[in-house]
């Protein structure tokens, strides 16, 4: 059985908080009503979600000062913030494979909040389901620790050598399969994913867009999953800091949408962050690298990236062939 500060009302208490915080994102990042989500809007959120991320791990160290000592507190604390900041820069690749379907399916903009809304509940799912499994898998096989690390590592030199190229979504097979299988409308009607003609059901593009974002989800899951658990192998602390980075996913995705292409070499500090991390887990057992080393070559690799993309004006890319 894997070791977890987490205690039943810890558990209970965070899921009730993320249903609220869920709720709240709902209401009012978007509200019930279509529309476009603005920067200043999208920012305010930014920062509102970074902090609430920020109190919860304060809220988590004096709990634990007060009742394990302030050697556990500390220990927690920076696994918590280490994990919330490496989930929280891999995110941002899944944020621009998100803007990569949208702008392929045109999906306007005040019709992009549901599909994201949906798309970060399916990640708040898998997460948990994954995370819960893969805290028994590492307490009962201690071996697939260095499957997480070749994983993890082979995901790194791939991000690496693919950062410049960009997926064909008509060669996607499960938008092939989709198209070749279901009654697909060709206009978008508002934010409905099925519509009903002449008493048969039809899929919009948007519940295509959808199914990719989930799609895209899980797999993002599967790569940042390990990441973490080589910091900590606390469910507890893994957890909480994946849902934290995920919950503010939609607002990220609002603030960057428009400046994203800016960021360009970002994808080059993410690769270095997955091969450093793979790296750190294949060593588990022969040196095992402080939380606070793992934090700070993380910042560095992410800083460096963002300050190499603002100085280093992104290459054009050759114009599409009409037809």
């Amino acid at each position: 059985m894997v070791d977890s500060i987490g205690t039943w009302w810890m558990w209970s208490g965070f899921f009730i908080f993320v249903l609220a915080m869920i709720a709240a994102d709902l209401l009012l990042l978007g509200g019930k009503q279509a529309h476009k989500v603005s920067l200043r809007e999208a920012g305010a959120w930014s920062i509102a979600w970074v902090v609430i991320a920020l109190l919860f791990n304060a809220a988590l160290w004096w709990y634990l000062d007060g009742t394990a000592g302030r050697e556990l507190a500390n220990q927690k604390s920076l696994e918590f913030l280490t994990g919330y900041v490496i989930e929280k820069s891999l995110a941002v690749d899944n944020i621009f494979v998100w803007l990569m379907i949208f702008s392929y399916f045109a999906v306007p903009a005040e019709y992009q909040r549901r599909v994201l809304l949906y798309g970060v509940l399916g990640a708040i799912v898998m997460r948990t389901v994954m995370v819960l499994a893969g805290a028994w898998l590492i307490s009962e096989f201690h071996w697939i620790l260095y499957v997480f690390g070749l994983l993890l590592l082979a995901t790194g030199v791939k991000m690496l050598v693919f950062a410049d190229h960009e997926p064909d979504l008509e060669k996607n097979p499960a938008l092939r399969w989709m198209r070749g299988h279901m009654k697909v409308t060709e206009q978008f009607h508002e934010e409905r994913f099925f519509v009903l003609r002449e008493g048969v059901r039809y899929a919009t593009p948007l519940f295509l867009v959808l199914v990719l974002v989930e799609i895209t989800d899980l797999i993002f899951a599967v790569d940042s999953i390990p990441a973490i658990f080589a910091i900590t192998s606390d469910p507890f602390i893994v957890l909480t800091s994946n849902v934290f980075a995920i919950l503010g996913l939609r607002a990220m995705y609002f603030l960057l949408k428009d400046v994203a292409e800016r960021f360009h070499l970002i994808k080059y500090g993410l690769a270095f962050v997955m091969m450093f991390i793979g790296a750190k887990m294949l060593l588990v057992d022969i040196y095992k690298v402080p939380v606070t080393v793992s934090l700070a070559v993380v910042a560095v690799l992410i800083g460096l990236s963002v300050a190499a993309s603002l100085m280093i004006a992104p290459r054009e890319k050759p114009a599409r062939e009409a037809g």
